[in-house]
């Protein structure tokens, strides 16, 4: 799976559900991202208020900076590039960038099964679900 780093402008707090007025694009994302680790993903967020030396250290956050200033971000990066600015990204757009292994995985303890090839030789054609005999 990519790693997928969001550097966010200066926020009080990431969720959005701080202060007097709710941020529901804040409050959608965490939710997302919560997700997206949840199925596994390596996803980072990174505050300009809290964590202002993480920004300095990545080469892309601090070029974009010095280009569009705070008032661009958030800025979204995967494995190192830059895929979306100015905007927090879909929970499809995460899906997709985390790679293969997102869309499908198992909640812990769950054991995902194969799905049966119905075209493959070996696959009963005996006129139904359950053998001919209706539904199971």
């Amino acid at each position: 799976m990519a790693t997928i780093e969001v550097f966010e402008p200066a926020l009080c707090c990431a969720t959005g559900v701080c202060g007097p007025d709710v941020d529901q694009r804040l409050v959608s994302f965490s939710a997302d991202t919560d997700w997206l680790r949840s199925l596994g993903a390596d996803v980072r967020r990174v505050n300009l208020a809290s964590e202002p030396a993480a920004f300095a250290a990545s080469d892309p956050a601090r070029q974009f900076l010095q280009v569009a200033g705070s008032s661009g971000l958030p800025l979204v990066l995967v494995d190192g590039v830059t895929v979306l600015t100015g905007r927090y990204p879909t929970r499809d757009e995460l899906r997709a960038w985390a790679g293969p292994g997102t869309a499908t995985a198992a909640p812990a303890g769950v054991a995902l099964l194969p799905l049966v090839d119905a075209t493959a030789s070996d696959a009963r054609d005996d006129g139904g679900c359950c053998g001919g005999g209706g539904c199971c």
